[in-house]
């Protein structure tokens, strides 16, 4: 049995979201269990809308051959990724949860921290 891994998304910038998932998806590949809670502006990974990929910084990390968001975000249901939104960090941000994209859970830090357990957290 692998330690599971909690990686928590406080931030709404590409970077910090991106990295996320390269952690999120990379220890996944490994066999690890991971679950990938955003809070706050972190949330707006989840969108279905997919507002962090609009910034040119995708298809400049494409070009050089650095897997994008988007492809990250389709590995890491292929990889079976538990992704949480957080039921208060939506509503900080005036965030409907009608509006995130198809798998993601709605859920409060009790429910992270329950599926992590004794494993390892990680913030950014």
């Amino acid at each position: 049995m692998t330690t599971p891994l909690g990686i928590l998304l406080r931030h709404g910038d590409h970077e910090a979201a991106h990295y996320a998932l390269v952690l999120a998806t990379g220890a996944a590949a490994v066999g690890r269990d991971v679950t990938l809670f955003a809070t706050n502006g972190g949330c707006r990974l989840f969108l279905a809308t997919a507002p962090l990929e609009a910034d040119g910084r995708e298809a400049l990390l494409e070009s050089r051959g650095v897997a994008g968001i988007g492809t990250l975000m389709a590995a890491a249901s292929d990889l079976g990724i538990r992704l949480i939104a957080c039921e208060a960090g939506l509503r900080a941000e005036a965030l409907a949860s009608a509006s995130l994209a198809p798998g993601v859970e709605v859920a409060g830090v009790v429910t992270f921290l329950a599926a992590v357990g004794p494993g390892q957290l990680i913030s950014l």
